[in-house]
């Protein structure tokens, strides 16, 4: 099976998380909810890779994003598509999330009480992701 990294990030205000609906157009897990994320690019730190990510996904710079936890990697093994995900999970206070505006990647977002990740159909360890950055 293929190691890929990718970074996933919870975006926080007031308590809530952002989840995101990944779109048609995505590569795997369409119509799955998710935080933001990427696969880390060769030469990025999964922090860098985060920044950048929130800022392609969400148009929030690195100033209106505040880093509050950086939790352990996760494996998440997918059998079907033949993958181990080494995920990086982080947690970012945003302050204005009216500025938030989604790309093509998503076709939907909500703000949600983080209990009820597991009421949504996630992409593979969403919540056990949260679980290392609450």
């Amino acid at each position: 099976m293929i190691e890929t990294h990718v970074v996933t990030c919870f975006l926080e205000n007031k308590d809530n998380i952002l989840l995101l609906c990944r779109s048609g157009q995505v590569g795997s897990y369409t119509q799955k909810w998710a935080g933001v994320s990427g696969y880390i690019e060769p030469g990025h730190s999964p922090v860098e890779q985060a920044l950048q990510e929130i800022s392609e996904e969400t148009r929030l710079s690195k100033d209106e994003v505040k880093l509050l936890q950086e939790g352990l990697p996760l494996e998440v093994i997918d059998e079907t598509l033949g993958k181990i995900w080494v995920v990086h999970p982080f947690r970012f206070q945003v302050d204005t999330p009216e500025k938030i505006q989604i790309d093509w990647e998503h076709s939907e977002c909500r703000w949600i009480e983080p209990e009820d990740i597991t009421n949504y159909s996630t992409v593979p360890g969403l919540y056990s992701a949260w679980e290392r950055v609450k």
